[in-house]
């Protein structure tokens, strides 16, 4: 890319001053200078950059998407536009847009094989208000819980970034907590929840652990109509 862009330059550097091809020339080196530095990151944002170079200027910003260098996701944050979209670069970004939050219901239930694998936006959960971010890569959902509901996740990825992400137990929980018209075997027919994989993958104990710090009678009642759901379709 660097090669391909620099004799971009030098083909149509006489038709200008060479002050302008200097400045061209400079600017880019720049923006290559910079992506270098910043090549962990899936996401970035402006005090990101001005870690790295302190007096860096937000109308720079502007200028590289123009050039279509980079893409914007929200106010502050970005990506570069040749990024290699993969469901662990989403999970990544989908932390780092809406922060303290994690990755958690039907997206987190999609990756255990609990329903199938359809899922409309990365949906997590945080302690912030319920918000959407419609992106030019996906749809960025985040549900809103009390700060005191914020457990239960893991993290994976690389050494360099990590994403969170529910616990599959903390996943359903989730779940059932914000559906509350989840209460009986058509219901849960409905979303063709997996119950012999949720067997195979939770830890029953943990789940219940789980439960009881939610003090939810409701989401007690609802946990158990999953419960019996499950034997009832001989999952168990």
């Amino acid at each position: 890319m660097l090669f391909s862009k620099l004799a971009v330059i030098l083909r149509y550097a006489k038709l200008f001053p060479k002050s302008a091809i200097n400045s061209i020339f400079w600017k880019y080196m720049q923006y290559q200078e910079l992506r270098q530095k910043l090549k962990d990151f899936s996401v970035f944002s402006l005090s990101d950059i001005r870690k790295i170079e302190s007096d860096f200027h937000r109308r720079r910003l502007n200028e590289w998407q123009e050039k279509g260098y980079i893409k914007k996701l929200r106010r502050g944050y970005y990506i570069f536009s040749d990024l290699l979209i993969s469901e662990e670069t989403l999970f990544l970004i989908a932390n780092r847009l809406y922060n303290p939050s994690y990755v958690s219901l039907e997206m987190a239930m999609s990756r255990y094989g609990l329903i199938p694998e359809s899922v409309y936006g990365v949906t997590s959960v945080g302690s912030k208000k319920t918000a959407d971010f419609k992106t030019p890569i996906a749809t960025f959902l985040y549900r809103s819980i009390k700060p005191s509901l914020l457990f239960g996740y893991k993290l994976e990825g690389t050494k360099k970034q990590k994403y969170k992400i529910a616990e599959i137990e903390k996943a359903v929980l989730d779940y059932l907590y914000f559906n509350k018209h989840l209460s009986a075997d058509d219901d849960f027919e409905g979303i063709r929840f997996n119950g012999e994989e949720f067997l195979k993958k939770a830890d029953m104990l943990k789940f219940e652990r789980y439960l009881r710090v939610f003090k939810n009678k409701n989401l007690t009642e609802r946990a158990g109509a999953l419960i019996n759901y499950i034997k009832n379709n001989n999952h168990a």
